[in-house]
């Protein structure tokens, strides 16, 4: 784990901010992007709907809850690149790894700095728009009071730090393997299903709902969702943001000792 003074030192603020900046001149991007989500957003909730027909409740969400959920997870695409974040990749199949090894910096750090100024962007701009556009279209649920906002916005900082460590290990594939694209797009696609956000987890198989647990993809979407719906609340809140925050430290571990472990093979390679 990186000392404290790493972890408030301006440098990194610096990149944040360079970072944010940076999203902003992709205008085009942006509007692209919300116009896929508008349409597959309208498509997931049009199977919620067709999916509850004429009952009340499933699984005790009603289907505002449902139709919500979908919401939610459309906005959240780009807050946590759910589809794809190569950049890590891109660097050692480019050779700027060399150079970003070389900087005065906590290498994991470093990333996560300029992906946390991405992260924020996205979620204030395609991810707030999305949830508009849905609360405009449908009737959909809102937190019920400033607490449960509160839980809400913390649960999406945990789930954004256990999205990004999750990203930083599945990269580092790129120090051993010349298919790392090939290899995190494979990883990708399992956290879409064991994370919640192609169905809530619990209309899912009692069974499936408790092999996913024992990885950290829900905390990247389910959990996230269900404080925002107020799906858990008291000890079971806690416990959600509790193992939250424990998959992401436990990530962040995970990714050093691959780092350390692929640096090595890096200069023995002559890289």
């Amino acid at each position: 784990m990186p000392a404290m003074h790493e972890t408030v030192s301006p440098k990194y603020l610096a990149l944040t901010r360079l970072a944010i900046q940076r999203q902003f001149t992709y205008r085009a991007a942006t509007l692209a992007g919300l116009a896929t989500n508008f349409f597959f957003g309208l498509l997931r909730a049009a199977v919620m709907i067709a999916l509850f027909g004429a009952r009340q409740q499933v699984a005790g969400m009603s289907l505002a809850d449902a139709i919500t959920y979908t919401g939610v997870s459309q906005a959240c695409i780009a807050f946590l690149s759910l589809f794809s974040w190569f950049e890590i990749i891109y660097s050692v199949d480019s050779g700027q790894v060399g150079a970003d090894l070389l900087k005065p910096m906590d290498y994991f750090l470093f990333w996560g700095a300029q992906d946390l100024g991405r992260a924020l962007v996205n979620l204030a701009l395609r991810g707030v728009t999305v949830m508009i556009f849905y609360a405009i279209v449908f009737d959909i649920s809102y937190p019920a009071s400033p607490g449960q906002w509160a839980a809400v916005l913390l649960s999406l900082g945990l789930a954004w730090l256990v999205s990004f460590s999750w990203r930083f290990l599945a990269n580092l594939t790129a120090f051993w393997t010349p298919n790392s694209l090939g290899v995190c797009r494979l990883l990708y696609s399992l956290s879409w299903f064991m994370s919640g956000f192609m169905m809530p987890l619990r209309i899912l198989p009692e069974w499936f709902a408790r092999l996913c647990a024992l990885t950290p993809f829900p905390s990247m979407i389910n959990t996230p969702i269900e404080v925002y719906l107020g799906l858990v609340s008291g000890a079971q809140l806690g416990q959600a943001l509790l193992t939250q925050a424990a998959w992401g430290l436990g990530l962040i571990l995970l990714g050093k000792l691959a780092l350390r472990s692929g640096v090595r093979r890096l200069v023995i390679q002559g890289g």
